[in-house]
């Protein structure tokens, strides 16, 4: 029997191979994306959070909303006993889980937090899109300032800076307050209910549910009808059109470009007042980047007695491999060896090996070939591998108490007593 990746799911490997629609980069370039992500993102002082992949289910259920597509139709329910658990689809619902189960508000101030991690969706696969996908994102909860809905904006457009991603866009609404949604629900299912025949399944099921998530809609025929919906602005009151306000002012002041949309609603259940997106033409019809905004009263709905302002972003490192091929971006390949060992004989494979463990506590990177291979074949192993020098021992070297150090580039050799090997290669002397 073969067997082979669940579909919508990959493996990393050492070097890039092909699969669902993409080039899966080898594991230098994610542990590079990585890298790039937690720098960038401790320069805005956020420090890392790791939550578990498996939470309760009403957990999300609450935090996203009932009526989500994630929550309906995409997750990934586990049931061990009598109790059942889910793949987390998100991390802004399990992330303020654990910001209220550990009582981190007594870490004073607001938290700045932010994390790199795989989620899990049961959509259907393809370019870009998968049932196991890897997301990074922050959160800063504890603070309803508009400096932190500026902050969030800034760290996300950052990241896609640091790679140099081009040709991106910057959508930006504001979904007013708790108490402006419901007029706003109401308006929009008026004025699409003398039109539901026309509407897709999806939508009217969304007519009944949360109308909102019409905006949503890539239907060319219920696009059209858009043009004359209510428009969300219209109803946003006073406190969050001045937050948001001031949100465009502080953008503004830091050069950071960004087009209003009054369609933008994002698809969960969360949010209230900014709400963000960043696209990429790169990336076809499914165009975003990464995506967010404020979510005060989610605390609220997973159990809080109180509620906790809080903003954030969540952005798909798969769709940012998408942007960087697209581009042409260089990933940085993975070192090669300082150092390669070929031993000649039963005795010296034996003293090399202690040789090599040596060598590495000294902090060179060290390979040998396996298998009692011929000088010949392991000279080969030596090129193939990308070392600059070779140490070679056999049994002539071993009873002279030297090695026979090889420079790969220009061929020069000399003999380096075997005790002084670790010091004289990690000196950098050849």
């Amino acid at each position: 029997m073969s067997f082979q990746t669940i579909r919508g799911t990959f493996d990393v490997l050492p070097d890039a191979h092909d699969t669902g629609g993409m080039t899966v980069p080898g594991s230098a370039a994610w542990r590079h994306v990585e890298a790039t992500v937690r720098d960038v993102l401790g320069r805005f002082a956020f420090e890392e959070i790791r939550t578990p992949v498996l939470e309760p289910v009403d957990l999300v259920a609450r935090g996203v909303g009932a009526t989500t597509d994630i929550v309906s139709k995409e997750m990934f329910v586990v049931e061990r006993t009598k109790e059942t658990y889910v793949l987390r689809p998100e991390v802004t619902a399990p992330v303020m889980r654990a910001y209220l189960e550990h009582h981190l508000e007594q870490r004073g101030g607001a938290q700045r937090l932010f994390y790199v991690g795989p989620c899990f969706r049961a959509e259907r696969p393809q370019k870009g899109r998968f049932r196991q996908f890897h997301q990074f994102g922050t959160e800063l909860i504890g603070s309803d300032d508009p400096r932190a809905d500026a902050e969030t904006v800034a760290a996300l457009r950052a990241v896609y800076d640091a790679f140099g991603v081009r040709d991106t866009r910057l959508r930006l609404n504001t979904l007013g307050d708790a108490a402006d949604r419901p007029r706003y629900r109401d308006a929009l299912r008026d004025y699409f209910e003398p039109y539901a025949a026309d509407l897709s399944e999806t939508s009217r099921a969304r007519l009944e549910t949360n109308p909102l998530r019409i905006l949503d809609t890539k239907n060319p025929a219920e696009q059209a009808l858009l043009a004359d919906a209510p428009r969300l602005p219209d109803f946003v009151g006073g406190a969050a059109a001045e937050h948001y306000a001031e949100v465009k002012a502080l953008l503004d002041g830091l050069g950071v470009p960004y087009v209003e949309d009054p369609r933008l609603v994002r698809g969960l259940d969360y949010y209230t007042r900014t709400v963000f997106e960043l696209e990429s033409d790169a990336l076809g019809a499914q165009s975003a980047l990464g995506a967010g905004g404020r979510y005060d009263g989610l605390a609220e709905a997973v159990g809080s007695k109180q509620p906790v302002p809080a903003v954030g972003f969540a952005a798909g490192i798969e769709r940012l491999f998408l942007a960087l091929d697209a581009q042409g971006y260089a990933f940085p390949q993975t070192a090669p060896p300082d150092v390669f060992v070929v031993a000649l004989g039963g005795a010296a494979e034996r003293a090399t090996f202690g040789i090599a463990q040596t060598l590495r506590t000294a902090g060179l990177r060290v390979d040998f070939a396996l298998g009692g291979r011929s000088m010949k074949a392991q000279m080969r192993a030596a090129d193939r591998s990308g070392a600059a020098r070779t140490v070679i021992v056999g049994d002539d070297e071993l009873a002279a108490g030297e090695a026979q150090v090889r420079d790969l580039e220009t061929g020069a050799q000399r003999a380096v007593p075997i005790a002084a090997l670790a010091v004289t290669l990690a000196g950098g002397a050849g």
